[in-house]
């Protein structure tokens, strides 16, 4: 699964930005790019996703049916 999300992912355009991490996180992302060889980037972005996916009830979008209140007559 990992594999295939990093090639998936080194083919798509990346923005750059600005994180501030403290230094524990920092240095478990280490650790865990040490021993699987994924980028700490990656990690990062799947963090992100996983975040994006928890809220994503809050950002704009197209409701489902479901997701519709149900209309009393």
């Amino acid at each position: 699964m990992y594999v295939f999300m990093y090639v998936h992912d080194v083919a798509r355009k990346k923005i750059s930005t600005t994180i501030y991490i403290t230094p524990e996180q920092n240095e478990q992302l280490k650790v865990l790019h040490e021993r699987t060889k994924v980028p700490v980037a990656v990690y990062i972005r799947e963090g992100i996703d996983l975040v994006l996916e928890h809220h994503s009830a809050d950002l704009p979008g197209q409701l489902s049916l479901d997701a519709l209140p149900s209309r009393r007559r």
